[in-house]
């Protein structure tokens, strides 16, 4: 069953990146009901699979890679749901092949990490403070860089940058910052709840989640304040936003990788 829903999220995926991206390289309309209609099965795919590799009955299995696998199916629901007000059409194939990236993984590449959180209410919010807001703000930078595409196809002159089908320049700018808002936000209650509810968090192994977490939060607040206060904007923006979810990443990712997955 699990290995019907890999090839049929990973087809749904394909199929409705081939529909987006010929509306975006050349300026054809995107027949939006077609492409929402097989991202919709690509989704569906996606959500039974990662619940079906997470809750497995013996407890939920919370190993790397279906952790990633959660967190990319929380992405490209996002913003597949949120496409026809942003119009980001640009992110969805980046989002789509990450997700194709991980059912792959996660299928063929298990990695058990079996935690019991039934009755450990604080745990489940914390770590669903954490995954949110990861989502959030690596959703975020997705928004940077297609920041940074438009402003250099404006600067240099570029009709790519006119496509009907890409959303403008300040309004992405007025996304990305409500993005990073919200993210931070989840962000801070994600520390705190750390702090409250994971009694060995600053034990061998875990110190470096709440020291990368921790740095990722300044560089977005500085960032936010710089913003609002002082008019920041372009390279620096797109820069800081990139360097608070590699932050994050290597936090919330990094020692889990290599003792997960380089070293079994």
């Amino acid at each position: 069953m699990d290995a019907l829903l890999v090839i049929l999220a990973i087809v749904a995926y394909s199929l409705a990146m081939a529909v987006i991206l010929p509306g975006l390289l050349h300026k054809k309309g995107i027949p939006m009901s077609k492409a929402l209609t097989l991202s919709g099965v690509g989704l569906l795919a996606h959500g039974a699979l990662t619940a079906s590799l997470i809750f497995e009955g013996q407890g939920q299995n919370l190993g790397l890679l279906n952790v990633t696998l959660l967190v990319s199916f929380i992405i490209s629901c996002a913003l597949t749901i949120t496409i026809p007000k942003t119009k980001l059409w640009f992110l969805l194939p980046i989002a789509y092949g990450f997700s194709i990236l991980n059912l792959i993984a996660a299928t063929w590449l298990p990695v058990d990490y079996i935690t019991h959180l039934e009755g450990r209410i604080g745990i489940v919010f914390h770590v669903s403070m954490a995954l949110f807001s990861y989502a959030t703000l690596t959703i975020a930078a997705l928004y940077a860089l297609q920041m940074a595409w438009l402003d250099y196809k404006l600067k240099h002159k570029n009709s790519q940058a006119l496509n009907p089908n890409l959303p403008p320049l300040l309004k992405v700018e007025r996304q990305l910052f409500n993005l990073i808002l919200v993210g931070t936000g989840l962000l801070s209650v994600t520390l705190v709840t750390g702090l409250l509810f994971v009694p060995d968090i600053f034990a061998s192994g875990k110190g470096h989640k709440i020291l990368f977490s921790f740095a990722a939060w300044i560089i977005y607040s500085v960032l936010i304040w710089g913003h609002f206060k002082q008019g920041w904007r372009g390279n620096k923006v797109t820069w800081m936003t990139l360097i608070g979810a590699i932050c994050l990443t290597l936090g919330y990712f990094g020692s889990r990788f290599v003792r997960e997955v380089l070293l079994t």
